[in-house]
């Protein structure tokens, strides 16, 4: 919580009341405010949700004597893995390459120039993944048509900006609750709202720690839990006090 207080004789200030997340800017014609006290009170509102996307990486590292034989192999099996995708349902603009590479393997000797001994390929793609329930038997399919390398998952709430609006909602609310509290103290109280700046917030992404592993059920399936993310706003709000 931060909060800045300062008595003004304010005969001409160019702030007017904006909604959250815009730039105070001066308006045409000068806000004309008699004297009073501004204060700003930072607050962050916030609520939670369900997140209902998913990014997970997956790929195939392959190693090979020459460039050309592990590039080879390597894009087999990568046929395998996108053909899986589709297989599953799958959406075409749900799967987008991340890394391709290929880089050489050396061996090194104590007194001598390194040797190199083959190439690893390595291509991957990031699947996004709509049904969060089903990632995990995709992703156990996919092990079964080699891919060897995977990575997350990323959980994250695709369209985030009802509940961000919650977020701000919230924050105004908490800001006015501390602006009347701090103009009561001071023997003074809450004329209106000056200004609102949104200086942060969280859409939600990327939340605490996701179940992604291996089940003990018959059925022995990998499980992705999405449990709930966090999303949040923090504003600025400059209150007139009088």
């Amino acid at each position: 919580m931060r909060f800045y207080l300062q008595a003004a004789a304010l005969a001409a200030l160019p702030f007017a009341a904006l909604p959250a997340g815009a730039q105070a800017q001066a308006p045409a014609s000068p806000t004309i405010l008699a004297e009073g006290t501004l204060l700003d009170v930072q607050a962050e509102g916030s609520t939670t949700r369900t997140p209902d996307i998913a990014t997970i990486r997956a790929g195939v590292v392959t190693q090979g004597a020459t460039a050309a034989a592990a590039l080879t192999d390597n894009a087999q099996r990568m046929a395998r893995v996108l053909d899986a995708l589709k297989r599953a349902g799958v959406a075409a603009r749900d799967v987008q390459t991340a890394t391709v590479n290929l880089s050489p393997q050396y061996l090194y000797a104590e007194g001598k120039a390194p040797t190199i001994t083959g190439y690893q390929a390595t291509n991957s793609v990031a699947i996004r993944f709509r049904d969060i329930a089903k990632s995990g038997t995709i992703l156990d399919t996919l092990a079964g048509v080699g891919a060897n390398q995977i990575d997350g998952p990323n959980l994250a709430i695709d369209n985030p900006e009802a509940a961000l609006d919650e977020a701000r909602a919230a924050a105004v609310k908490i800001a006015r609750t501390r602006a009347e509290l701090y103009a009561r103290a001071a023997g003074m109280s809450v004329a209106r709202i000056v200004s609102i700046a949104e200086s942060g917030m969280n859409d939600g992404g990327t939340p605490g720690p996701v179940l992604f592993q291996r089940a003990a059920a018959a059925a022995d399936s990998t499980r992705v839990a999405a449990g709930e993310s966090r999303v949040s706003a923090t504003l600025t709000v400059r209150f007139l006090l009088k």
